[in-house]
């Protein structure tokens, strides 16, 4: 069974507030605008929470490698959007040739078409992990019925696909609601989002993707890169491409090791 739902301090005040509210109009209808100002207040603390990919106002949320994991000078490269006919094979040529390994959040609908390629993934030593089965541009606007239908079709995927069970999930873009902790509980995954990311899906400057993952660069850190949805540089390739060895040169040159989420963090 899974363990369970433990609500954040934020999500319990969400649920005493609601309640005073609905209690205040029947116990006190004069009330009412006050109540509704508590109701409305904290529905905006809620929608500030959801777009704020690294916080854990609503719920767990790894967003940098444990401690074992910084002594040992782990750090964690994340790869999402994929799989990717053109982009991903080269994606793992390069971690080949750096001895490095990955985490690669995949989206179902993709990894239904190209199975070869996830499998692939595991195969040569990376962690593929849950990116949602359509990933809905309005996944943080899904009741729990619905992100539970998204992630566990997702999940029975990628577990049937690759023979290994994703531990981790990433909502569309980091964005959530107070639903997804409880969903996510249910179906023993843990979200993950990052320490660092460069908007990759929209810079295609190699330089400057490369300096928002590097500057400052330290054990533990979780890197976001895309090798779906990636954008292209001036000359037409994706930006992953140009900026993956110099910054896989960096991690060695810091004697920072690449692992995967489940390696730093069992």
């Amino acid at each position: 069974m899974p363990p369970p739902w433990k609500p954040t301090p934020t999500v319990q005040l969400t649920i005493a507030t609601h309640a005073a509210a609905t209690l205040s109009l029947f116990a006190a209808p004069a009330t009412w605008p006050w109540a509704l100002g508590a109701v409305v207040l904290n529905q905006l603390v809620l929608t500030g929470a959801g777009m704020l990919p690294r916080t854990t106002l609503l719920g767990p949320n790894l967003n940098r490698l444990p401690g074992a994991a910084v002594e040992r000078r782990e750090i964690a490269l994340t790869i999402d959007d994929g799989p990717d006919p053109e982009v991903t094979p080269r994606v793992l040529d390069l971690l080949d040739a750096a001895a490095a390994k990955a985490s690669f959040f995949c989206i179902g609908r993709r990894a239904r078409q190209y199975p070869a390629l996830c499998r692939e993934i595991v195969a040569r030593g990376h962690s593929v992990e849950n990116h949602g089965d359509a990933h809905a541009l309005a996944f943080a606007t899904f009741g729990p019925r619905r992100m539970h239908a998204d992630i566990a079709a997702a999940q029975a995927c990628l577990a049937d696909i690759t023979g290994q069970a994703p531990r981790f999930f990433r909502p569309t873009a980091g964005l959530r609601n107070p639903f997804l902790d409880p969903v996510l509980t249910l179906l023993e995954l843990r979200l993950a989002s990052w320490t660092r990311r460069a908007y990759d899906t929209r810079n295609g400057d190699p330089q400057r993707v490369f300096e928002r993952l590097s500057d400052g660069l330290a054990a533990g850190d979780i890197l976001l890169l895309h090798d779906g949805n990636a954008a292209r540089t001036s000359a037409g390739e994706p930006v992953i491409l140009a900026v993956l060895p110099r910054l896989l040169q960096t991690m060695a040159d810091s004697r920072l090791t690449p692992v995967t989420l489940t390696a730093a963090s069992p």
